[in-house]
């Protein structure tokens, strides 16, 4: 039976061990010129992220250090670990390109189109020039905002009110407005706080109200309705007479009153010498502002308003009475502030005893008045007799920067971008009239300011990517015009990003922008490995036909270029469906944070998919033209072989 069997087995032709590895090792010179610098032009694209500051900087420099440590291994790798797994993995017999039936469907359905491109040469750019052309307006109409909203799961509730507000009374309304918010179904807790905490750090006033809603997991939650959808239904509730409503979350409002002292999204600061001038201002202000829309909570940080104890001493009276501006100012600091007399010791924590009148015998200016002073010649007197107590007016706080009195119009944003917001806004003040007099000056602030200094930024890291880029390229192929090839599918790149975000109905932001600019590096890639290949056919074209002009016909260049093109298309794709796999299934994730990651990988995904087209399209179709004009002008064609 094993005679049998020697008999009839068919003697392998295949190749030695040495021979085996002389093909992994030029197969790896071929390509690892061009994936390296391409995945060096991925690092060196995303660089410019350094360049971010403020809010945006810390945001999106922990990405920037991530994905640049990562592909600088994989530069590494790409030429050093890579070739030595393939020797050891890839033994055996193997089919050939042709053999493998996936590669056969997509060649049978690529070849096809790029013979019709290469023919109808004007129709083919005309459409691409078109689609970048259109592009460009869909871009400017849409919207602008600083960073795209994060849901935090729960909001933050700031209303304010009279600055004269009495204890009592804050103390009832905040009562009063939990138990209205509790009424909501997808409201979980609630936890409301007026005035300022124990520290020092903060200065909101009595006035100021500020409630935490923590909302139920969004499975609980009524079907069909929204986070806005559960604060325009809380708005409606909470109107009550003499306080203002003001809707946020609660990290964001830290981070906005941290970095501009602006708690809402939007804030108009007043700047000025007088503060009654500076209330007048603020009120026109907002008299101007009103009924623009995406303007919502709007209110004037009240500068005026107060109600202060003052208690004026009659220095006569106290001469009569035997009795000292020390005695009286003892007895009004113990009565009304307290007197520390001790100490209390719980456990490990100290606490200090102070005494002082309870609240029914200093709640009004005529039991002040009974408070009473030991006369060394008249015994027991009351306070009203040797002071005049009453109530004035003031400013409830002082805000100044640079040493300028400040005032403040706030509002939030809802229902509308940012960005065209305050340009309507700006327009209806500077519109308004004699709203500035002499010496008062206005600042826009708050995440309008953050906007201005992203974009700013923006303005000047995109020309630095695409230098940056296009000098990565030139080190690769070492001529300008193999770089400009490559280069030019950035622009094409941009079509499918501002045709997917617009379709999605996403602001450009400092996200987007983000998204955009590690798009520029991963289309690159592609047109590198596309651009390798075309350069192989045209190094084959020479080696059969000659390099002259004599030789090589316009039939032969656009048969090789087509070859090239078709070759190893189903590594090509590989690379871009790569970067779709691993980008698509951020659009269905849900959770927080993905607020901010959709509009980073919309551009990408978009972007990918219109630069892939015509890397495999349109390129070919350049590279064809630059080649006849190298026949025509030189004679001969510019081999650009792979150099190591």
């Amino acid at each position: 039976m094993n005679r049998i069997k020697k008999i009839f087995r068919k003697k392998q032709h295949w190749i030695s061990e040495e021979e085996r590895l002389a093909v992994i090792e030029q197969s790896s010179k071929q390509v690892s010129r061009g994936v390296f610098f391409a995945t060096i032009i991925i690092i060196t694209s995303f660089l410019p992220v350094f360049m971010l500051t403020g809010q945006e900087g810390k945001l999106f420099h922990p990405l920037a250090f991530t994905k640049t440590f990562i592909m600088l291994v994989d530069a590494v790798l790409v030429i050093t670990l890579a070739p030595v797994l393939i020797s050891f993995f890839m033994k055996g017999k193997f089919r050939p390109d042709h053999a493998n039936p996936v590669n056969r469907l997509l060649e049978r359905i690529y070849e096809p189109l790029i013979r019709w491109v290469l023919r109808w040469r004007k129709t083919t750019l005309a459409i691409n020039i078109l689609a970048l052309v259109i592009s460009i307006p869909l871009l400017k109409s849409l919207g602008t905002e600083f960073m795209p909203p994060l849901d935090e799961q729960s909001i933050l509730f700031m209303p304010v009110t009279l600055p004269d507000v009495s204890n009592s009374e804050i103390k009832r309304i905040l009562q009063v407005q939990d138990k209205i918010i509790r009424t909501v179904p997808e409201v979980d807790k609630v936890l409301g706080k007026a005035g300022r905490a124990g520290t020092a750090t903060d200065n909101a006033p009595m006035s100021m109200i500020e409630t935490i809603i923590m909302l139920k997991p969004k499975s609980e939650w009524r079907k069909g309705i929204t986070k806005k959808d559960i604060i325009n239904e809380l708005d409606k509730k909470l109107q009550i007479p003499g306080v203002v409503n003001g809707w946020t979350q609660p990290i964001i409002n830290r981070i906005n009153m941290l970095a501009t002292g602006i708690r809402t999204d939007v804030g108009i600061k007043v700047f000025g010498q007088n503060l009654d001038t500076i209330a007048a201002v603020s009120e026109k202000v907002k008299h101007a502002l009103e009924g623009t829309p995406g303007v919502q909570d709007l209110y004037v940080e009240p500068v005026t308003g107060g109600r202060y104890l003052a208690i004026n001493i009659k220095r006569d009276a106290l001469a009569r009475y035997g009795l000292t501006v020390d005695d009286v100012n003892q007895t009004v600091e113990v009565a009304l502030g307290g007197a520390p007399i001790g100490n209390t010791i719980e456990g490990r924590r100290r606490f200090s005893i102070s005494v002082r009148l309870a609240q029914d015998f200093r709640n009004s200016v005529a039991q002040i008045q009974r408070i009473p002073l030991r006369s060394p010649a008249f015994g027991e007197i009351p306070l009203g007799e040797v002071a005049d107590v009453q109530y004035e007016d003031g400013p409830p706080m002082i805000s100044s920067e640079n040493a300028i009195l400040r005032g403040a119009v706030m509002f939030n944003v809802r229902g509308r971008d940012l960005g065209s917001t305050v340009r309507d806004a700006i327009g209806k003040v500077n519109a308004a009239k004699q709203v500035l007099p002499a010496g008062y000056f206005l600042e826009w602030s708050g995440q309008y300011e953050n906007l201005i200094r992203g974009k700013q930024t923006l303005m000047w890291i995109a020309p630095v990517v695409l230098i940056v880029i296009f000098c990565s390229l030139y080190f690769a192929f070492r001529s300008f015009r193999e770089a400009f090839l490559s280069l030019i599918t950035v622009p094409f790149a941009l079509i499918g990003g501002a045709y997917i975000i617009y379709i999605w109905g996403v602001n450009l932001s400092v996200a987007v922008a983000v998204g955009f600019i590690a798009l520029f590096g991963i289309a690159v890639e592609t047109g590198i490995v596309m651009v390798i290949y075309l350069n192989d056919a045209m190094v084959q074209l020479v080696k059969q036909k000659g390099n002259s002009a004599a030789a090589i016909t316009k039939h032969d260049l656009r048969d090789f270029v087509v070859a090239g093109a078709a070759k190893r298309l189903r590594p090509k794709l590989m690379t871009v469906c790569v970067s779709l796999f691993g980008l698509v299934p951020v659009l269905w994730a849900s959770g927080v944070g993905t607020d901010v990651m959709k509009p980073i990988v919309l551009p990408m995904i978009g972007g990918v998919l219109t630069s892939s087209t015509h890397i495999l399209l349109v390129t070919p179709l350049i590279f064809l033209m630059t080649k006849e004009y190298e026949l025509r002008k030189y004679g001969k064609l510019e081999i650009h072989v792979t150099q190591h």
